[in-house]
């Protein structure tokens, strides 16, 4: 019974991006030609490697080390700053990023896996590296080139990080409420204003800090069309690309947090002295539009750490259960005699761990797919089918982000209690992810923000095209597989879910149309959860269906019968092991979790407003 090495499991990692998704296939095109399976491999491997030696050794130090915040001035945990160095050598910042641009070029897909191992191993520290990318993602996007020469070699490279600045004290979701005023002054705007809970927003991890700043600009309309985006540096930036003064940016203070202790979330002071000069991205007026870009892809990012942190600790709890003797078979219990056994033996341990491993490894599929569609949007050159992978990524943005880090907060409460006691003690490392991943379903637009998008918004955009092209796919799905001789029965669940998704969907268009809006939004959260049972349980049986297939080819091989084959195959063959679990996880998950499906459907179809109706006085 130990706390064990880093824990990773490569295993499914290759299983989802090769046999499930077929990656691979990425290098048939111009933009990743230079790629194989076998660089993948390596960069897997790379990226295992430091995720293990490297990053996982600060996690338990950040935690009881914190940030520390002195006249100004914020450092980080002290081992974060060679780590980061070796972070940035390695080129990890810029991973996906196209060449051109300075990155290596890799598909979405591969790097997600690799940022799984980073975030899993240390959650705080790739809060860094992570916002970096997605500043500089911002100016490569909608830069001038002089704005792209001066930020995004240094800040890809790790000399320079960056931040989105978009909260202030009386605007946290509502960021029509922005106050930051931005005035212009001749070929610079003047910025003053507040932002608060800013993560990475002051650090000594890097000479330079640029800030993706929301403001409102002179004589600008109220709400979100009068924001801007503005580049603000810490430091200022001379035109060769050298440093000048300091840019009038003061941090207030750090918060005191629950969890991801070595992440600094900061108060920024602007233009106190009115003297912080900004240059704007893009035009007056487009700032939503713009950062929309770097928001979508922090929520993809924020449904990875909710993912990765559930997982490591699914991994941790599973390792656990297996080395932990107490207790002796339930059929045994009568015999005081009895061999004590691994708790793994227990039938209500086996339960949490099988749903935690269904959860896991579905939100795996669901992230890594969603970062596919990415790259299939980035290689396609028919327009449709590029808009069909683009509407897809929007559409399961909000599952991704809201569903996987709801999924992740519970998956680290079942670690806590399949260590017992041990694992509410801080000598264990699952409490520690329980209180960091509480988080990920606050930031970046909190859960219920996502729901209402996607029930409010994306159902209803593009005249329906969105779930129309996520029902199409599902659809080709269960009409190929649902004879299957193993998981027919299955899929015809997963068919019955989806119609019970589908009136749902429909009878929020009705009561939205018939002139209320509230009840819908009432019901955005056990919408959204219920868009996910139906997403993993498609997700799970792919691969059930893939690991069958995988299966039978082996049984075949041996000559024995099917029975025989698979008690004797999955007990002396680990790959065999590992896909005999994927059939077991498929249906437990369209067994024991779809059926839920049902149930929330009942609820949301009740038309009860009780919620909506009850006095405020009354609560």
């Amino acid at each position: 019974m130990s706390n064990g090495t880093f824990p990773i499991n490569m295993r499914d990692i290759k299983f989802v991006l090769y046999e499930q998704l077929g990656v691979e296939r990425l290098c048939q095109f111009d933009k990743f030609k230079d790629f194989s399976r076998e660089t993948f491999d390596m960069v897997l491997e790379e990226g295992a490697k430091l995720a293990s030696e490297v990053i996982a050794p600060l996690n338990s130090v950040s935690d009881k080390e914190g940030c520390t915040f002195e006249k100004g001035k914020v450092k980080v945990p002290e081992a974060f700053h060679d780590a980061f160095q070796k972070y940035c050598e390695g080129g990890w910042i810029a991973a996906s990023v196209d060449a051109e641009a300075g990155g290596q070029g890799l598909p979405e897909s591969v790097g997600i896996a690799a940022a799984e191992m980073f975030v899993g191993a240390c959650c705080a520290f790739t809060t860094y590296p992570g916002l970096t990318r997605g500043a500089a993602n911002l100016i490569q996007s909608f830069g001038t080139p002089q704005q792209k020469k001066l930020f995004l070699e240094k800040m890809y490279g790790g000399q320079w990080t960056g931040t989105m600045c978009l909260t202030e004290p009386q605007a946290g979701s509502a960021v029509g409420d922005t106050k930051t005023i931005a005035k212009k002054v001749g070929d610079h705007y003047l910025i003053q204003g507040t932002k608060i809970f800013i993560t990475a927003g002051e650090h000594n991890l890097a000479e330079n800090i640029i800030h993706a700043v929301l403001a409102r600009t002179e004589n600008a309309p109220p709400g979100i069309k009068g924001l801007s985006l503005f580049i603000v540096p810490k430091i200022r930036v001379n035109s060769d690309g050298s440093l000048s003064e300091p840019n009038d940016i003061t941090c207030g203070g750090i918060e005191h947090k629950m969890g991801i202790k070595g992440s600094a979330t900061c108060t920024l002071n602007f233009g106190d002295e009115g003297r912080c000069h900004g240059s704007i991205l893009g035009q007056e007026g487009e700032g939503i539009k713009l950062m929309f870009q770097m928001m979508n892809e922090a929520r993809i990012g924020v449904g990875l750490q909710g993912f990765a942190l559930g997982n490591v600790a699914y991994l941790h709890a599973l390792k656990y259960a297996k080395e932990r003797i107490q207790g002796v078979e339930i059929t045994k219990m009568r015999n005081p005699n009895a061999p004590r056994v691994p708790i793994i033996k227990h039938p209500d341990i086996r339960r949490m761990l099988l749903t935690m491993k269904a959860y896991v490894e579905g939100s795996r599929a669901l992230l890594y797919q969603t970062a596919y569609y990415g790259d299939l949007a980035r290689v396609a050159s028919d327009p449709k089918e590029k808009e069909h992978y683009e509407n897809m990524i929007d559409l399961l943005t909000p599952i991704c982000k809201a569903y996987s880090t709801d999924l992740a907060f519970r998956l680290t409460e079942w670690a806590i209690q399949i260590y017992g006691g041990y694992g509410y003690c801080g000598e264990y490392p699952v409490e520690q992810f329980c209180r960091d991943v509480k988080i990920t379903s606050i930031y970046e637009g909190t859960n219920g923000i996502q729901a209402m998008d996607l029930v409010g918004r994306k159902l209803s955009l593009k005249k329906g095209a969105l779930f129309m092209g996520w029902m199409k796919e599902i659809n080709e799905f269960i009409e190929k597989q649902k004879g299957h001789p193993a998981f027919g029965s299955s899929v015809a669940q997963l068919e019955q879910a989806k119609i019970t998704l589908i009136n749902v969907s429909l009878h929020f268009a009705k009561v939205a149309a018939g002139g209320d809006p509230l009840y819908p939004m009432l019901h955005a959260c056990p919408y959204l959860e219920l868009f996910g049972e139906v997403q993993l349980a498609y997700l799970l049986l792919q691969q059930a269906i893939i690991a069958h297939d995988k299966l039978q080819a082996n049984f075949q091989k041996t000559g024995a019968t099917a029975a025989e084959a698979q008690a004797k195959v999955v007990d002396e063959q680990p790959e065999a092991a590992f896909y005999a679990g994927k059939l077991h996880t498929a249906e437990f998950f369209t067994s024991n979790i779809l059926p839920r499906v049902q149930s929330t459907a009942t609820t949301i179809l009740s038309g009860n407003r009780s919620a909506l109706a009850i006095p405020e006085a009354a609560f």
